[in-house]
């Protein structure tokens, strides 16, 4: 028997062990859920966050230190009945030790004081690892996983996350996300995989399988539940800003946003979030046909629907879909909503819904439903039998082994741009002037979601880690580094609020630099406060660049960013441009280590960077979007003009690419087609060279087709002189289209396939 025959059986029994498990607790559920009063299931569709069972003032906030209030918890769990808590307390971190003493107290009186002993589900947003966890492991975030286009990569970190997530007792992570994040003025596009369907997609099931682990056997102490978000189409709202009406036709939702779910799904993940925002004038949460009949049935999803914040109460507070809250209500839980996301009235919510179903106006059947969603979840995270995880059996917790995996990921997400003359990488001993607001804060290195929303809790809990100052000073020495920041953020204002802050001693400085180090960029944000009115870098900003550009020292710019702010009013002025995204703890040390030339830049853009903000385009873009003058006496030529497109990033060495094979020149139905490409290493250093092959469709019915979609991408590593063959199938179902049908199709016709500068052109016929 062959080592491969071996791998294909212990693969097969795994996946049917699973399947037996899953089956079981399936079993077990619907066991348990007869047993079980209407007010009991009514309240296992209910989440609540931390703060309302915590001592304090009210339901808004807890005393510091941290208690909770038993007489709250009790009316909580054993009168209500509530089945999940969320969040963390006072919007802060915890240390596990402390989130173990929490959540073990909820399990006990859930387990031990209720009629059926059913334990809670403890839920948090970890998004680039154990965020409101204190020591846990910080990665970049999605954005920057994204530019390493290193599957590997982000599967370990998720395997990471979910290990420090279950060290800190909490089975369940409202990650990762899978939005299509193709516009630049949202204030979440940092924490997509980008603007890409087929890189979210095999990044997304990257990560699934990094928290869920291969055989999804969440059970296992070490992994958790995932939660894929937002489920549909929320990054792409007219007006780019949070939770705001979006138009996308059935063909486009079903072409773009849907596949990196439906592959999330097909890989198993266990529950998933619903989109806040408006679709065609309806809100998502009170969407029947996205809820039930695409997700649950045509998508065959099995696992546990659940709301963002408090967005059942958004279709009557904000969205006026309902007269009152019971209204809503019914409209969501009609819609396929199985647990609601509260956060604080409990009481409106369950009350109302157990009327609803004695009024007829609910269905227990559809409450049942939900319900045992739900109690699978808890079955298959084996939460009946050990509620809570301690702390003291994760010896590997915020271990070196972690460290040196969320710098190796910063190290290959940190995209080279631009390197006029190869001023990169600097030679030792070079005087360099370190300026801009990102410069010395470990805030704007990690952006939101890190030990607190907003992530401006950063500086208490990261004071150990390097900033970008730090780091430089450290790799060029002291001696050899001048710092002043000449603008600076207001630290306790909105985001986007900066300040001259030594502005004119900053210009002074640069005559005693050989070059200058200009780090710019944004502070932290995330959801509505993130919104914004203007794409372009700040005016304080552009000022500085400007100010330092005209001093006539060469400036290396290093952008420091959640989504691409606008650069063209300087970008020329540059010798070099780095883009480190929100590069997390460890994004000061690599950027230093990749400026100084140890690593050798391999990251690429997971989106296109515009140059001006009426100018947003993504790579697959139409054809009417660029294209020339027309013959005769009107002109209607497009411009298609990118400051950086879709999948630019430099090297320190070079790369050819020749030999560009396919095994054949027709693909047909039912078959697959072979595609090689020679890729040589012709510099003299090592590197790594993520390598993407996109196709394009010449023609198609009634659809105009994409310029060019990402079909494949592998990342490898060439020694320098060294070249290696890259191999990539394609089958006819990669090349399809959603037709104005709603369906997918692949035409008979010619395409065009591209690896860097070679293309070829093959025909599919059915």
């Amino acid at each position: 028997m062959t080592l491969k025959t071996t791998l294909s059986l212990l693969l097969l029994s795994s996946t049917f062990g699973t399947a037996i498990a899953q089956n079981n607790n399936q079993a077990k559920a619907e066991a348990l859920l007869k047993k079980m009063t209407i007010e009991e299931k009514v309240g296992q569709m209910a989440q609540i966050t931390l703060d309302v069972v915590g001592k304090g003032k009210g339901r808004y906030e807890s005393d510091e230190p941290f208690g909770l209030d038993e007489k709250e918890l009790q009316r909580v769990l054993v009168k209500y009945h509530v089945g999940s808590i969320l969040n963390t307390s006072n919007n802060r971190a915890r240390t596990p030790q402390v989130w173990y003493n929490i959540i073990s107290k909820i399990q006990n009186v859930a387990t031990k004081q209720t009629p059926n002993k059913i334990p809670v589900i403890y839920g948090v947003d970890e998004i680039h690892g154990a965020t409101y966890t204190v020591g846990a492991t910080m990665f970049p975030q999605q954005i920057g996983q994204a530019a390493t286009f290193n599957r590997s990569l982000v599967k370990n970190g998720a395997s990471i996350t979910a290990y420090e997530t279950r060290a800190s007792s909490i089975p369940w992570n409202f990650a990762p996300l899978l939005d299509v994040g193709s516009d630049p003025r949202f204030p979440r596009q940092w924490e997509s995989f980008g603007e890409d369907p087929y890189l979210i997609k095999e990044l997304g099931v990257a990560a699934v399988k990094g928290y869920e682990g291969e055989d999804g056997k969440v059970s296992h102490p070490e992994k958790v539940a995932s939660s894929i978000k937002h489920f549909l189409g929320y990054q792409v709202s007219v007006s780019g800003k949070d939770r705001t009406p979006a138009f996308i036709s059935d063909q486009a939702l079903r072409e773009y946003h849907l596949p990196p779910f439906k592959a999330a799904i097909d890989a198993g993940a266990k529950t998933i979030m619903i989109n806040s925002g408006i679709i065609n004038g309806v809100p998502v949460h009170a969407n029947y046909h996205i809820l039930t009949e695409l997700l649950k049935e045509e998508l065959n999803f099995k696992g546990l629907v659940v709301t963002d914040w408090g967005d059942i109460e958004n279709l009557y507070k904000r969205d006026r879909i309902a007269k009152d809250d019971k209204e809503a209500i019914m409209l969501a839980i009609n819609a396929g909503i199985d647990m609601s996301m509260i956060a604080y009235n409990y009481e409106t919510f369950c009350d109302n819904l157990l009327a609803l179903v004695k009024e007829g106006k609910v269905k227990e059947s559809r409450i049942d439903d939900a319900v045992r969603r739900i109690l699978w979840v808890k079955y298959e995270l084996n939460l009946f039998e050990k509620p809570t995880t301690n702390p003291k059996d994760y010896p590997k917790f915020g271990s070196k082994e972690f460290e040196n995996a969320a710098y190796q990921t910063a190290a290959e997400s940190i995209t080279l741009l631009k390197n006029t003359d190869q001023i990169l990488p600097l030679a030792k001993g070079t005087k360099i002037l370190v300026a801009g607001p990102n410069a010395n804060s470990m805030r704007t290195l990690n952006g939101a979601w890190t030990y607190s929303w907003q992530g401006e809790k950063v500086e208490e809990f990261a004071a150990k880690y390097n900033t970008i100052l730090k780091a430089l000073q450290n790799k060029a020495g002291k001696e050899n580094v001048t710092y002043f920041p000449g603008v600076s953020y207001k630290m306790d204002g909105k985001y986007y609020e900066d300040y001259a802050d030594k502005m004119d001693e900053t210009i002074a400085a640069a005559k005693d630099a050989d070059l200058i180090v200009l780090c710019l960029g944004e502070n932290s944000y995330t959801e509505s406060p993130g919104n914004m009115n203007d794409l372009y870098l700040s005016d304080l900003q552009t000022e500085l660049a400007q100010k330092l550009a005209a001093t006539g020292k060469k400036v290396i710019l290093v952008l420091n960013e959640g989504r691409p702010r606008v650069i063209s009013k300087f970008e020329k002025k540059m010798s070099a441009v780095v883009q480190t995204y929100l590069p997390g703890n460890f994004g000061g040390d690599a950027l230093a280590d990749v400026l100084y030339g140890v690593v050798n830049p391999s990251g690429k853009l997971p989106y296109t960077y515009p140059q001006f903000p009426n100018a947003l385009f993504t790579y697959y873009h139409k054809p009417s979007e660029n294209k020339g003058t027309t013959e005769g006496v009107y002109n209607y030529d497009a411009d298609y003009n990118p400051q950086y497109v879709f999948g630019a990033g430099l090297s320190y060495t070079t790369f050819k690419y020749d030999q560009l094979k396919l095994s054949s020149n027709t693909l047909k139905k039912g078959e697959m087609l072979t595609v090689t490409v020679n890729v040589s290493n012709t510099g003299k250093v090592a590197g790594k060279e993520s390598v993407l092959l996109f196709t394009s469709d010449l023609y198609a019915t009634l659809i105009t087709p994409d310029v060019k979609r990402l079909r494949g991408f592998e990342k490898i590593d060439l020694k320098a002189g060294e070249t290696k063959t890259v191999t990539f199938k394609i089958q006819p179902e990669d090349l399809a289209f959603i037709n104005t049908e709603s369906k997918a199709i692949t035409e008979e016709g010619e395409f065009t396939l591209q690896i860097a500068d070679q293309k070829i052109n093959f025909n599919y016929i059915p």
